[in-house]
């Protein structure tokens, strides 16, 4: 069964300056320090627009706390829209299907995020139960943007 959430923020930046921090090190600072996701080497500061969609990327731990593994996540772009965002659709040892969208939309005075994500997991009961977890990282990842780049007022 499918399990879906999303989550948006208008900040006081520009789509493009928003995507050209866009890397694999900027993720994880937007999980910090709840959790923190590993990646080799020569990931961690190559520009999205250059990932190659279709294929596994690579295989990244899931550090809760940044330190305890608790998920090996498989890496897979499905699209990328440089400089709009991305279509992720991964899997785990927790999840058959991760799927992850970001779009980012030209807003007045700023920028809109719009995070989607869609999850169907391996486990029923354990999905249940993560659901309320996986919404409550992507409001901390809302958050730390929202303290680094400010908030547009409506």
């Amino acid at each position: 069964m499918q399990e879906e959430f999303t989550i948006d923020s208008t900040l006081n930046v520009s789509p493009s300056t928003l995507w050209a921090s866009t890397f694999m090190n900027s993720v994880n600072w937007e999980l910090w320090p709840l959790v923190r996701m590993t990646a080799p080497l020569a990931w961690r500061d190559y520009p999205p627009e250059r990932w190659e969609s279709g294929r596994l990327l690579f295989r990244s731990w899931v550090l809760l706390l940044g330190v305890l593994p608790v998920d090996l996540h498989s890496f897979r772009l499905k699209h990328i829209d440089a400089g709009e965002g991305f279509q992720e659709n991964s899997s785990s040892w927790l999840n058959r299907e991760w799927n992850h969208e970001r779009k980012l939309l030209p807003a007045a005075g700023g920028c809109r995020v719009i995070d989607h994500i869609s999850v169907v997991g391996r486990v029923p009961l354990l999905t249940a139960l993560l659901m309320p977890v996986y919404r409550l990282v992507f409001r901390h990842r809302h958050a730390r943007l929202r303290r680094k780049y400010g908030q547009v007022s409506n």
